[in-house]
């Protein structure tokens, strides 16, 4: 019963940020707003929703370990196993606005949430901030977007003249449907959450395996299936706008909205164990650090960078099977990973990011 229940949580979670995803998307179309920013708010925030309820319901459970290891977890897995994958089935074009602004705010969120956790502790004054940066990041984007809507009639083509203003989302007929897919989406994700985490920790408690490894894996993985059919869906489609946006746009949520509105609800603070602080925060870290030379090479993901990415997340796991079983292996992977496949890799980023770089130096002087 324990793993029907977890099976029955996962389809719920996704079929509810489907719901969800769906009418949002809708109603920000029609409202004409642009992809790029549909990815990064709308969809990034509704495939992020079930790890909100997961982390809303885990945390009222006092379980913070599961709480952050679900962020951190699907954090990394949203760029080393989707972008990935991704890239595996189409090379993906980064818009240059990712570069110049989002991808950089992803890398500064996850320091932050270093810094401010450095104490082991994110205290609910820490969270109203990261919730406050949110609300400014989100009305930046809007007011971006609609900026470039009444500069460059965003929207012109896809979205009826009728429909593109502020009271557009009212004057079509089928509005209420979309309302009606977000709130069913909903009460899905909150019911689906609720019987994910009570048959996850079940499962941790019988087998004697942490919350911690439990958040940063099976949670982290299943919460994250919304960004996987959402990024793949779209960069299928052509939206790789979105297919990237998705991924930036999440993982900014997830540490500004996920941990900040947590921390504001949930009667204590939000505990950040040592073994979160040594090892799972830097791998967050380095693995957002790493997009940043990965994007800038052509503004292309091409299949060999999502080679590594996915090589990297397999990595990962393995290190957290060896670390959880104790395992006789353990300092001889680390040695391997530290010594060897981590260095080559930035070496050959750093390389291309150069070559990149002096090609579009000597275009220029051609011009």
């Amino acid at each position: 019963m324990v793993i029907l229940f977890l099976v029955l949580g996962f389809i719920l979670l996704i079929g509810g940020a489907e719901l969800l995803v769906r009418g949002a998307s809708k109603l920000a179309s029609r409202a004409g707003i642009s992809s790029l920013v549909v990815g990064l708010t709308v969809v990034s925030l509704g495939t992020s929703a079930p790890e909100l309820a997961v982390g809303l319901d885990s945390g009222f459970r006092g379980q913070t370990d599961l709480l952050i290891g679900n962020v951190i977890g699907s954090n990394i897995f949203n760029v080393l196993f989707i972008l990935g994958v991704s890239a595996l089935v189409t090379p993906l074009v980064v818009n240059h606005k990712l570069i110049r602004l989002d991808v950089p705010l992803m890398i500064g969120c996850s320091l932050l949430l270093g810094a401010l956790g450095w104490d082991g502790t994110i205290h609910r004054w820490e969270a109203l901030l990261l919730v406050l940066l949110l609300i400014c990041y989100t009305m930046f984007l809007l007011y971006q977007s609609r900026k470039e809507g009444l500069n460059n009639d965003i929207g012109k083509d896809s979205v009826p003249k009728a429909e593109s203003g502020n009271l557009g989302i009212f004057k079509s007929d089928h509005w209420i449907f979309d309302l009606f897919f977000m709130v069913t989406g909903l009460f899905l994700l909150v019911m689906g959450a609720n019987w994910l985490v009570d048959s996850a920790v079940q499962i941790a408690q019988n087998f004697g395996v942490s919350e911690l490894i439990i958040g940063l894996t099976i949670i982290s993985v299943g919460t994250s299936l919304p960004e996987v059919a959402t990024s793949i869906m779209a960069g299928l489609k052509g939206e790789r706008d979105i297919a990237v946006g998705n991924v930036v746009g999440s993982n900014i949520f997830n540490i500004l909205g996920i941990v900040g509105i947590t921390g504001i609800i949930i009667p204590q603070s939000i505990g950040m164990s040592p073994a979160i602080l040594g090892f799972d925060l830097p791998v967050m870290t380095a693995v957002a650090i790493a997009c940043l030379p990965i994007f800038f090479t052509g503004h292309i993901i091409v299949r060999w960078e999502g080679m590594v990415f996915l090589g990297y997340y397999l990595a990962y796991l393995l290190y957290l099977i060896l670390d959880a079983r104790g395992h006789d292996l353990l300092p001889i992977f680390n040695n391997v990973m530290l010594g060897f496949v981590l260095p080559i890799t930035f070496l050959t980023l750093i390389i291309v990011a150069y070559r990149e770089f002096k090609q579009k130096e000597e275009s220029k002087l051609q011009l």
